[in-house]
């Protein structure tokens, strides 16, 4: 895993795998074309924002790190609440993400990083987890209270969250889990995630009807 993030792998259980499983079937119900209910103030397209852009792009194609640099990105308020959702997310999955009642299954801690650590940071962890089959993880950013730019850190998660088509949803984690300062995010199955609980369902309904 990267620098900086905690993965836990003995929290794997089949019944949490078989509740997010409905994520990626065809019982998906859709929330009517709702997606994220936070939405950003525009940017100015300027000639330096436009520049900036085209830097990004460059150092996408050297890395892969498709980040949007944080030059470019609104502002949020230490203590706002931040939430996400894609089309498709089923209302019980995204209310159990809000409340914290997932496991956390992996975590990473962006505290005392710069800008562009946290950049790369958030990228290399999001890769590890949909990679390790992780579904529900962490990140704390802090809320940056009382510095000249606040909620610097917790600015560029809200934005760069939205940028990765693994993750399905994210919300302000409660308080027990670190409050406005943290962020749950749900993450789309691997492939290899995805078929691994379809035979598990499998197995468990040939058990079924050799007992019936």
């Amino acid at each position: 895993m990267s620098s900086g993030s905690e993965f836990d792998s003995q929290k794997y259980i089949p019944d949490a795998e078989n509740e997010f499983s409905a994520l990626v079937g065809d019982d998906v119900e859709p929330l009517q074309g709702k997606g994220a209910s936070h939405i950003p103030r525009t940017v100015s397209v300027t000639p330096g924002v436009l520049e900036r852009r085209k830097a990004a792009q460059q150092e996408h194609q050297m890395t892969g790190n498709f980040l949007d640099p944080a030059s470019i990105i609104n502002q949020v308020d230490p203590y706002d609440f931040l939430e996400f959702v894609r089309p498709g997310v089923q209302r019980g999955v995204y209310k159990n993400l809000r409340m914290g009642k997932y496991d956390i299954q992996s975590r990473l801690d962006l505290h005392r990083h710069t800008v562009e650590q946290a950049r790369v940071a958030l990228w290399d962890f999001v890769e590890d987890c949909q990679k390790h089959g992780v579904r529900c993880a962490l990140v704390t950013h802090g809320k940056g209270e009382g510095r000249e730019q606040p909620a610097r850190l917790k600015s560029c998660v809200n934005h760069w969250l939205r940028q990765f088509d693994q993750v399905l949803a994210f919300h302000t984690a409660q308080k027990q889990h670190g409050g406005a300062g943290s962020t749950y995010i749900l993450i789309k199955k691997n492939s290899a995630a995805r078929l691994n609980t379809s035979e598990k369902l499998a197995q468990s309904k040939r058990l079924k009807g050799s007992k019936s």
